[in-house]
């Protein structure tokens, strides 16, 4: 445990960024990695044209533009949030079949200006999807019910989320 009540990073592998060199506060950033979304058989989204926001601790959530999402498969959700670096969230429910994943799926639809990349795009809680993918590599959602990022071999932690590190 450092000085600061968070435990030590762990080591940085090849190809690896430690969250604990993300900032704080959160900012946003494009990336070109291929960032997948499939459940029920069904390809919810397929993009090289996602961005990720980055905050320390906490592994990328990824943000879909809309042309890259099979929208038929969303349906607005009433529930709202507030963050106080992007503004007020709207959630979205996934609907494959007779399956209807409610509140899995979150937007900015008039985000702050530091996160106006993430406009018109839409973020996947990975937990409850059959699978998530970056690069191809089935990813690990972030523990703890709150958070919506993806683990994949390109971060090192540890990540906030689980028993404990509720003050990171």
């Amino acid at each position: 445990m450092s000085l600061f009540g968070h435990p030590e990073p762990d080591p940085v592998g090849a190809g690896q960024e430690s969250v604990w060199d993300y900032p704080r506060p959160a900012i946003c950033e494009p990336t070109d990695r291929r960032i997948q979304v499939l459940h029920r058989g069904v390809e919810i989204a397929d993009s090289r044209n996602a961005w990720r926001t980055l905050e320390t601790s906490h592994p990328p959530t990824y943000y879909i533009p809309q042309s890259d999402i099979a929208m038929d498969h969303l349906q607005p959700n009433p529930r709202r949030s507030l963050c106080e670096w992007k503004g007020q969230a709207r959630y979205w429910d996934i609907v494959t079949g007779d399956t209807r994943l409610e509140a899995a799926a979150w937007s900015y639809p008039e985000p702050t200006t530091s996160f106006e990349g993430i406009r018109d795009c839409i973020a996947f809680y990975p937990d409850p999807l059959d699978e998530c993918l970056v690069d191809g590599e089935v990813i690990t959602p972030q523990p703890g019910q709150f958070y919506g990022g993806w683990i994949s071999q390109y971060e090192a932690g540890p990540f906030k989320g689980g028993p404990g590190s509720r003050f990171w």
